[in-house]
């Protein structure tokens, strides 16, 4: 029998240790390789540090432990597409154990697939990276990470468990437990609908529980937006939408969709790093990016807070607080909502930021690109407003708790565990 020969690794081993990537977003210039190197020379807990004699480029199967699989069920060898993603066919075998049955995403990354377990008996979401080098070494960073996650986080209740992982016609595969929809594509299928402020408290505590657990691990996820938080079950109700009362009944945008669990987890673990000195090349995505990142002050912890803070005003309102593409712009909406920056950090912006500061202010509205740029931040409200127009209850306690993790010094922004204690997520509100 004609044998595949695809390379399989165990959970508790990896087999070398790449460099840390920059966040490869659309909108994200790459890091200078200088400001990388996250794992290098580093133990990551308990996990089997990669052997530190290969390059990069002996990366290949023939260089690691093969297990023979049998062809039987496999598909055809294709040629990846031009951006080199893995192609395939609805009902192909990926390797001898998984049956492709769905595709649920594709990103920069790569794709991601549903697929049958013929093993566990059990669906699962493998992640299927481009057979490029950088995504492939990203990957297996975010493997190591996942694996330390896991070591910790006993009860799986915070971060995506990772079932497997193993090395498939050039494309590492990540198996994970398969979840529901992000927070993102909840709200997108909801048109944009806001969630109820009780969830909002719930899914916000998790997050922020899951945030702390990273940060005593010494991990900044830095890529913090509701497309990395999934609803762990796809389920929910259809409730009247009373602030569409005025429609009719038959119309089904009278009613919005409500998740039937506020339980979640985070994902996406490719753009993690261990807190160092000096770290001021590029993270996060745009909306989510906090002011010391684009400012070049450098960052640490405080710029996950900063997303998180975003990420509730979003699940409060339906839409992204900071809907813009263009630096500048970006502060300006800050200001707009938050109030002045402070002098003090506009005086240490780096070279790549002092355009956008003029005799110690920011250079607005007269560094503005156009008058729709102008428009776009004048319509924007104070946060407090903000929260009043979507927030029935709670909106005094939730509007300083976002203050608190919205506040433009990362010093003085809140902790993880500070905002865990704040009077939002206290027992009083849980018994209304």
């Amino acid at each position: 029998m004609e044998m595949e020969r695809v390379t399989e690794f165990p959970l508790t081993h990896l087999d070398r240790r790449p460099r840390k990537r920059a966040r490869l977003g659309w909108d994200v210039p790459q890091a200078p390789k200088a400001q990388v190197g996250l794992f290098c020379g580093q133990d990551v807990g308990n996990v089997t540090s990669f052997a530190p004699s290969r390059a990069p480029s002996d990366y290949t199967t023939s260089s690691l432990f093969v297990k023979s699989v049998a062809r039987n069920g496999s598909p055809p060898w294709r040629e990846d597409d031009k951006d080199g993603h893995y192609t395939f066919a609805l009902g192909d075998s990926l390797t001898s154990r998984y049956k492709i049955h769905s595709k649920m995403g594709e990103g920069t990354f790569g794709q991601v697939l549903e697929c049958w377990d013929r093993e566990r008996k059990e669906m699962v979401a493998i992640k299927i990276v481009r057979g490029i080098k950088k995504y492939r070494e990203a990957a297996m960073i975010e493997i190591e990470v996942l694996q330390q996650l896991a070591k910790h986080d006993k009860g799986g209740n915070r971060c995506v468990q990772i079932r497997n992982w193993f090395d498939y016609r050039n494309h590492i595969c990540i198996v994970f437990e398969k979840l529901g929809p992000s927070l993102y594509d909840f709200l997108r299928k909801n048109n944009y609908r806001s969630f109820p402020i009780d969830l909002v408290r719930e899914i916000g505590r998790q997050l922020l529980e899951c945030i702390a657990f990273m940060h005593d691990l010494s991990l900044i996820h830095t890529d913090l937006k509701p497309e990395n938080v999934l609803l762990v079950s796809s389920e929910y109700s259809k409730v009247l939408d009373y602030k569409g009362s005025s429609r009719s009944p038959k119309d089904s945008s009278y009613y919005k969709r409500v998740p039937k669990s506020s339980a979640i987890k985070v994902i996406d673990f490719g753009s993690t790093t261990y807190e160092r000195q000096d770290q001021n090349y590029i993270v996060s995505t745009r909306h989510y990016r906090a002011p010391e990142v684009i400012l070049g002050l450098g960052w640490s912890y405080p710029c996950d807070i900063w997303s998180v803070g975003c990420i509730l005003v979003e699940l409060c309102t339906g839409e992204a607080l900071f809907q813009t593409h263009e630096n500048l712009e970006h502060l300006a909406m800050m200001e707009r909502v938050l109030g002045p920056l402070p002098s003090q950090m506009l005086k240490r912006v780096d070279r790549h930021a002092e355009k956008y500061v003029r005799r110690g202010k920011l250079d607005w509205p007269e560094g503005a690109t156009s008058r729709d740029s102008m428009k776009a931040v004048l319509k924007l409200p104070r946060l407090q407003n903000l929260i009043m127009q979507h927030v029935d209850h709670s909106a005094g306690d939730l509007i300083h708790l976002l203050q608190g993790l919205l506040r433009y010094d990362p010093m003085d922004r809140l902790t993880a565990r500070d905002a865990l204690r704040h009077p939002f997520f206290s027992r009083d509100h849980l018994r209304r």
